[in-house]
């Protein structure tokens, strides 16, 4: 599941996976089934203060925010700031500086965090196609956890204006999602390497969305 709107003083990115392992349990509560979710409003200081806040490729100035939540210890706050940038061509690229904050003791706290998210919409006969995504990049370390980076596009066909049901209602595409160093847990590391058998992510999924 996921939401995306805009609002009169900012935007809104939520979503929340659920995973059902085929292993036995992974989880802490022991039943094969985790979710992860983020929660991510944005502050748009042009809307704030009713001025354009545009200079060269910055068309607006925002504080980007982040509540990142799951089972287990997962929980970590982000905030910094985020720019919308006029990039020709692009139906939208925003690029968002964070400060990691962990919940409690767990190692990554006051780490840096750069995430670009993008959108490029190109015709094709009848219909689109969509290429998006994010990529998250820790590029901090703190004592265990590792710098790491996550980049995640999709590349998707607009199914549903193709067959006249509607713009942007459904799509059809395929989903890369890298990972190296996953949930900051060094690679090379006696954990990473030995005892969970590598921590770098490299996988390709089919993808079906419905807009609603």
């Amino acid at each position: 599941f996921e939401h995306a709107s805009g609002w009169n003083i900012g935007d809104l990115f939520f979503f929340v996976d659920t995973i059902k392992y085929n292993t036995d349990a992974t989880n802490g509560a022991g039943d094969g089934h985790t979710f992860y979710g983020e929660f991510s409003p944005r502050l748009s200081f042009g809307k704030l203060f009713g001025s354009k806040l545009e200079i060269g490729p910055i068309k607006d100035v925002l504080l980007a925010m982040t509540y990142e939540f799951g089972e287990d210890d997962v929980e970590s706050y982000l905030i910094g700031p985020g720019f919308d940038l006029a990039i020709p061509g692009f139906d939208y690229f925003s690029l968002n500086f964070y400060n990691r904050q962990t919940d409690g003791k767990r190692d990554g706290d006051n780490v840096w965090q750069i995430t670009p998210v993008w959108s490029y919409t190109i015709p094709v006969g009848k219909s689109d196609i969509v290429i998006d995504g994010f990529m998250d990049w820790v590029v901090d370390n703190d004592d265990s956890y590792h710098a790491n980076l996550h980049f995640n596009p999709q590349i998707k066909y607009d199914l549903g204006k193709a067959l006249s049901w509607g713009d942007k209602q459904l799509y059809v595409g395929i989903e890369y999602d890298y990972w190296s160093d996953k949930y900051g847990i060094d690679d090379d590391s006696f954990l990473g390497d030995e005892i969970l058998g590598g921590t770098d992510q490299n996988t390709a999924s089919l993808l079906v969305k419905a807009h609603f």
